[in-house]
């Protein structure tokens, strides 16, 4: 057997209780209600108002040479593709390499500016990380979210390492990360503090 060296990990913004998103998501308010006026005033603020305090970990967050994201992150389109939907992110999404987005509709691969090409993966979880790993090579692959999508792979044990944003406001509903997963053993690697947000890093260990 080939021994891999790239880690699995996830990176993702989490008010206090856990959520990621709130409730009533729409295409205007991706993130839902979390108390702000759109875009996830209150959850991303850390990142979008002070970036140069968490320039590292805005930098980490797209270091990997592979990601993964759930349909729901891609974008609001639902069921079949009936309009030409290419992410949240512009002609020049931040990733620059290969980005696997499940979903359970077929559609061709979609190359943008940068070097990012979103592919869509039909056939599971397991198939995408698969394609994901083979895409990163020795570099490591991001499990960028939603919540859904990282719970699934912790719930199989399939992430190494949790990178995890934890904004001080509670959302109360939503989606949430952990929901559904097993009890998970976690090693603290470390943790940062900053004006709006706290970063904290698990290994998970089972």
């Amino acid at each position: 057997m080939t021994k891999r060296t790239g880690r699995v990990i996830c990176d993702i913004t989490i008010s206090a209780d856990g959520y990621s998103a709130g409730l009533n998501q729409t295409e205007e308010r991706p993130f839902g209600d979390d108390g702000g006026n759109g875009w996830g005033d209150k959850l991303h603020a850390w990142f979008a108002e002070t970036p140069e305090e968490n320039r590292a970990e805005v930098d980490w967050m797209t270091a990997a040479k592979a990601f993964i994201m759930g349909r729901n992150m891609f974008g609001p389109v639902r069921g079949e593709w009936d309009r030409q939907w290419n992410g949240w992110w512009g002609d020049d999404p931040p990733f620059h390499a290969p980005v696997f987005v499940l979903t359970h509709h077929a559609r061709e691969p979609q190359p943008m500016d940068g070097g990012t090409t979103y592919h869509f993966v039909t056939d599971g979880i397991e198939s995408a990380l698969a394609q994901a790993r083979a895409a990163a090579g020795d570099g490591d692959v991001a499990i960028l979210g939603g919540a859904t999508t990282i719970n699934q792979y912790l719930a199989v044990g399939l992430i190494d390492e949790l990178r995890l944003h934890i904004v001080p406001l509670t959302l109360g509903a939503g989606t949430r990360l952990f929901e559904g997963v097993p009890p998970l053993k976690l090693e603290q690697v470390k943790s940062r503090e900053a004006r709006l947000v706290t970063h904290v890093t698990y290994r998970v260990l089972s």
